[in-house]
């Protein structure tokens, strides 16, 4: 059998923390985790050349930001007004 290559554990990483991701309840959990899995791909994808993979998972990482970043200021909001 051969040894797993350092690139290959990176694309089992990304798509195990997706996967986790998605069985969250929580929806800042699925955001993060999901952040870190699509950080991971975009990071496979460039290594192993594969740029609709890098691009695509850089896309969706933007997206959790972008609401990662609202969730956080509202929840600011709220305690600011308590």
């Amino acid at each position: 059998m051969e040894a797993l290559n350092t690139v290959e554990i990176i694309g089992y990483m990304a798509s195990v923390m997706v996967a986790i991701s998605l069985m969250m309840k929580n929806i800042v959990w699925l955001r993060w985790l999901n952040f870190v899995g699509c950080s991971l791909f975009v990071i496979y994808g460039v290594f192993i050349s594969a740029w609709p993979v890098a691009g695509m998972n850089a896309f969706v990482a933007c997206i959790n930001i972008y609401h990662l970043t609202k969730i956080y200021r509202a929840k600011g909001v709220e305690a600011a007004t308590a």
